[in-house]
Formats: C-alpha cells, structure tokens, sequence
C-alpha cells in the first residue's frame, strides 16, 4: 500500500492509502481512521462507509464529522472508493453510470465485468486487506448514503453474518423502480430480473430470513425521495422485518449537512451492537 495522507485527527489519525486491486484489476483509494485505542493487544470493531454518485472516499472524511465520534466510541472507519477508476477502466459520459457509479454489485456484461465488481470487494477483498494490516478486529458494520446507502443495505442483508449491523442515510431503497438503478442494472446485468433483485434492498428484505440491525434516516426535504429513493417500497416490504428503524427527518434533504447531523446517531448505534454482539459470544 502507498501511504497518501496521515494526521492527526481526535485522538487518532486519519490514513488515505492507495492499493492495487487484483479483483477490480485497477489502483483504488481508501481512507481509514483509527482512534489511539485501537492496538495490535486491542483490535477495535470497525465501520465500512459506503459513498453515493460521483463521491469518492473523501467526501465522508472530509465533510460528515465523524471522526470525534469515532474516537470516542473506540470505532475504526474505512471509506472506500465506490467504484473502479482508470484509463482502461469502461465507463460513461452521464455522471450515473461507469467511474463513480459502482452500485456496489458485480457487473456481469462487457465491458463493465471485466472491472466492475464492488460487491466482491466491499465484502471480502478490503476487509482482508485492512484486518490483515491494521489493529482492527472483525467486528464489523455498514453504513452509507445514498447509492452507498443501497450498497450498504444489500451487502449486509446477503451476508448478514458478517456485519453487526447496518445503517444508511437516505439510501436508493428499489433501484429496481427508480431511473437510477434501472439504468444501471441495464448496463452491469443486462435484463435478466431475477439478477436484479439480488442486489434491491426492497426485493431481499421482503425474502429474508436474517435478523440485522438496520437504521436508515430520510430527510423530507430530499430532492430525490419521491423520484430516486422509494423508502416506502422498502417499508412495505420490510413488513415482517421487526430489526428495521426508520427516521423521517423533516427539513433535511440529501446533502451531507444532513449526514453530518446524525452521524452520531448511525454511529452510537453501531456501537451499540457491537457490544450486544460481544457480550452474547
């Protein structure tokens, strides 16, 4: 790994480092905080955020607050990138489509498979790369916002095993259903709609038997709820899902300004869970 930034940051330090991938065959950048509790005697539980269309992992790091937070409760954060980048890597003009628009799945049409598969390395070849070389335990949660939101919320229901808990702001609930994701799905899978419903958080918690912790905030001032988002399908679906927790938050729309005035909230409840995981071992 190269090493980009380190400092100084409430009683931790805030890394960026780059990586090349095998699986996504490209560099990818990640940011990580570590508080100063966190030792190779005392792995600390960590945080996976996810981040929505055209970010990169700077925009959390930079613009949410979380870092305070985290120190506090002793949590680890990693923000990947969340999507493939590169020269050769395919891509799009429309800003939802390509670099910068992940959607955290495994793309399975040309020219998007040969580099686009998000799910694979959200779930297994990141956190194999950071429990192998950081102080943090494998205790770990998803949270994210938006397209990172989705991400979060699929990857933690098809393997709930792996994650204490996941929480989103504002998250694409039916990509199925919205232009967002049909666009998307489109290109990584073309039309095969049993394969798209593996990766609608709507379509899995509908059918799943798991029992994960979620917390998902919506700002009703969001631009994009009615057109986009669809946290009614997701409601109607989660019927029989009694782990679900959701915050309609009037006043807030879909920026980080809204992220920042809850990530204590997402942050305390992961924490949370954590403990509960720990203390039920």
């Amino acid at each position: 790994m190269e090493q980009l930034l380190q400092t100084r940051c409430f009683n931790g330090t805030q890394f960026r480092f780059r990586h090349d991938s095998p699986l996504l065959q490209c560099a990818m950048t990640f940011s990580l905080y570590l508080p100063d509790t966190a030792t190779a005697d005392n792995p600390v539980p960590c945080v996976y955020w996810l981040s929505g269309l055209t970010c990169n992992d700077e925009n959390f790091t930079t613009k949410a607050g979380a870092q305070r937070i985290a120190s506090e409760l002793g949590l680890a954060l990693v923000v990947p990138d969340m999507s493939p980048r590169g020269n050769h890597v395919a891509d799009d003009p429309g800003y939802d489509l390509g670099q910068g628009a992940g959607f955290y799945v495994n793309a399975t049409q040309p020219p998007w498979s040969a580099h686009y598969k998000m799910f694979d390395y959200i779930s297994d070849e990141l956190p194999h790369l950071i429990e192998g070389h950081f102080p943090i335990s494998q205790q770990r949660a998803l949270s994210g916002h938006s397209m990172g939101g989705h991400g979060a919320l699929v990857i933690g229901l098809r393997q709930p095993s792996r994650y204490s808990s996941i929480s989103a702001f504002s998250p694409i609930c039916a990509p199925s259903a919205c232009q967002w994701g049909q666009k998307a799905f489109t290109h990584y899978f073309g039309r095969d709609d049993e394969l798209w419903r593996t990766y609608d958080a709507a379509a899995l918690i509908a059918n799943t038997t798991a029992r994960v912790p979620i917390l998902i905030d919506q700002g009703e001032d969001d631009e994009f709820l009615h057109t986009q988002l669809l946290p009614d399908n997701l409601l109607q679906a989660a019927a029989n899902y009694p782990m679900l927790t959701f915050n309609s938050r009037p006043g807030y729309d879909h920026s980080y300004f809204f992220v920042c005035s809850f990530i204590d909230t997402h942050l305390q409840f992961h924490a949370a869970c954590f403990r509960r995981d720990r203390e039920t071992e």
